[in-house]
């Protein structure tokens, strides 16, 4: 194992949380230096049979978002499981969990409980529904906060709903998480005082789908309805060959288009200098644009946007991901060997620090690897980490 090198070394991250929301953020905060203890169940985290394996219990998903940590595999049902975590609290910085407030309040290890152990703890809770609100109690997923929010009828329409194919409401409001930790290590390090942060998964996605979604409806009363034109408009343009996204832009990009096609009357036509103009209407100048691009191959497009400096890019296929030429030459896929699951391959930290850098320290751990030499840290004794460990 190498040493910490990110802007969080030093900082103790409990890690209680499952699945995907509250693992993909604790494994960012791992990945920028934190000591994450992942606590699990005895029968593990359910991520670690989601998606393919060699070995049950190591699933693909699981090895995606819990490296950087150490496991281990508590009864917090049982006194001797409690009185672990009771023991590590005051060793923590921050205390992260995704299981409803309810369930930890009753497992005894609610907000003020912890407060009494460590004044200092940071504890972060991601909710599927804010805790002041009437849905509070209820067990939230990604796809009924997908539903909940808007966002999977600004993916499809009103009359058909489609949700986007991958777990958006968990990792989005994993990186609001990983955000809300770090401002609340921050005012610590100000006040001297820990505090209790909620991430409700409802309020996240709504916000964030509220940026170019409410449309009219930012107005009181309302001016329009809600939506974004040019969002409904954007679609992929088929070539000669193949397939591209072009993404004239600014004014200086659409006129730069249709001189370069040879089309500079569509200028005046289709009022591309006006942007209000152009915006109202953009459905029959992404129109154009689709046509124009059935005239040309892909490689064609990519040789004159790159000359006119028009943004675009071919479409990557998710086979080929790994080998898209800006990822691949920056080593995004590293593949590494694992001690169980021998080579495998993940996606390196993209958040780069010039002074204190991301760095891959640990493998993602078998279910309760570390439960031994975690209790030898805080002083149990052999008699004791037998009568604990399973």
């Amino acid at each position: 194992m190498t040493e910490a090198t990110g802007p969080l070394k030093g900082i103790r991250v409990l890690d209680l949380s499952a699945v995907v929301l509250g693992p993909f953020a604790t494994q960012t905060l791992g990945d920028w230096g934190a000591d994450v203890i992942k606590i699990e169940a005895l029968h593990g985290d359910t991520a670690r049979n989601s998606g393919l394996f060699r070995h049950r219990g190591m699933a693909s998903v699981f090895l995606q978002i819990n490296r950087n940590k150490r496991s281990i595999a508590l009864d917090l049902k049982t006194e001797g499981g409690k009185e672990v975590l009771r023991r590590l609290i005051p060793t923590a910085d921050v205390l992260v969990s995704n299981v409803r407030p309810a369930g930890m309040a009753r497992l005894g290890f609610g907000y003020e409980d912890c407060k009494a152990l460590n004044p200092r703890l940071i504890y972060a809770v991601a909710t599927g529904f804010g805790q002041d609100g009437p849905w509070r109690a209820r067990p939230a997923f990604d796809e009924i906060i997908q539903a909940a929010s808007g966002f999977a009828s600004a993916m499809g329409s009103d009359d058909a709903p489609q949700f986007v194919p991958s777990l958006a409401a968990d990792k989005l409001t994993g990186m609001a998480l990983v955000s809300a930790v770090c401002a609340a290590l921050y005012q610590r390090e100000r006040s001297g005082e820990g505090q209790l942060v909620e991430v409700p998964m409802l309020e996240t996605l709504a916000a964030f789908n509220s940026v170019e979604m409410m449309g009219g409806m930012a107005f009181e009363p309302p001016i329009g309805g809600p939506g974004y034109k040019r969002m409904r408009e954007r679609k992929p343009a088929r070539t000669k060959d193949g397939w591209m996204t072009m993404l004239p832009y600014s004014t200086a990009n659409w006129c730069a288009f249709f001189e370069a096609v040879d089309r500079p009357e569509l200028i005046e036509e289709l009022g591309i200098k006006d942007p209000v103009l152009r915006n109202q209407n953009i459905d029959v100048v992404y129109a154009t644009m689709r046509e124009i691009a059935l005239t040309h191959t892909t490689a064609e497009w990519i040789e004159l946007l790159l000359r006119i400096d028009v943004p675009h890019t071919a479409f990557t296929k998710m086979a080929e991901v790994t080998e898209q030429p800006h990822l691949k030459a920056v080593g995004m896929f590293p593949v590494i060997d694992h001690p169980s699951e021998g080579a495998i391959r993940i996606a390196k930290p993209p958040t780069r620090f010039a002074s204190t850098p991301a760095n891959i320290r640990r493998d993602a751990p078998r279910l309760g690897e570390h439960t031994a030499e975690v209790l030898r840290e805080l002083g149990f004794s052999e008699a004791e980490i037998s009568a604990i460990v399973p």
